[in-house]
């Protein structure tokens, strides 16, 4: 490692496994100090080897992103930890799926409510702070992913907060160059988290199909050959972050194997 991202404190949400906490561990080893939120009262077990490791590096704090006076505690623990943000990694979200005909209101309240609300908010607020500190070389990296790319019949309310995740990222682009603040996102395609084993099973009720057999599939469909892992989204992320791409705003980095194509 290069300490490409020493002297920055690295916030991220949804840093409690899989994608969040490699991105985590990543940071960390390239010289960040990195406030985690999710929301258990308590750190994972991942989080706390992390913590282990990098004793005064490291702060956790419980955050629910669709409760604003959680985003704000957020915030201020943050700040008393390790001092004014530099990036904000914005990963916490949820899935869900059903045929579009059984979509109902609670499924498109919860997936909206996190994965729209809470990324934009949670963006806001943390932008007004680096404006505030006057925090030189911002950045923020939203997390959004292959299915805001395009629809699919299953998939109909996530697909449309991870496009809106996208459009956000532009907007705000736009709205903070002038501070000198840079707004990105990450598109990864099917990635091997826990979060899978979720997703496997909502397949195999809707297309019937034996557990197991559509994470088997996704793989095999990849152009590279295999699902993604979340040390390959974390290398995309120390990237954005750090100033090798400091002329970089208003993207999506598709990191998917060659799933989707510019």
């Amino acid at each position: 490692m290069t300490g490409r991202l020493a002297q920055r404190h690295v916030l991220i949400t949804g840093a409690g496994g899989g994608i969040g906490l490699a991105i985590a561990a990543a940071c960390l080893a390239e010289g960040a100090r990195c406030t985690l939120a999710d929301l258990g009262p308590a750190p994972s077990e991942g989080v706390e080897q992390l913590r282990r490791q990098h004793p005064e590096a490291l702060a956790y704090v419980e955050t629910d992103v669709t409760q604003a006076p959680s985003v704000g505690g957020m915030l201020y623990a943050a700040r008393a930890a390790h001092g004014p943000v530099h990036t904000l990694v914005n990963n916490a979200a949820i899935f869900d799926m059903a045929p579009l005909l059984q979509s109902d209101e609670a499924s498109f309240d919860r997936l909206f409510s996190v994965n729209v609300k809470g990324m934009f908010f949670v963006m806001q607020r943390v932008l007004q702070h680096m404006i505030d500190e006057g925090v030189t070389g911002g950045s923020v990296i939203n997390m959004a992913s292959q299915a805001g790319r395009r629809g699919e019949a299953l998939v109909s309310h996530y697909c449309a907060t991870k496009a809106a995740v996208i459009s956000y990222t532009q907007s705000a682009a736009l709205a903070m160059a002038p501070h000198g603040i840079r707004v990105n996102a990450i598109s990864p395609g099917v990635v091997d988290t826990p979060m899978w084993s979720h997703v496997d099973s909502l397949f195999a009720k809707y297309q019937n199909l034996r557990p197991g057999e559509k994470k088997r599939q996704v793989g095999l469909e990849v152009p590279l050959g295999r699902m993604g892992a979340p040390d390959d989204i974390a290398g995309a992320a120390v990237f954005l972050a750090s100033d090798e791409a400091r002329y970089i705003t208003a993207q999506t980095l598709n990191v998917d194997g060659g799933n989707v194509m510019n």
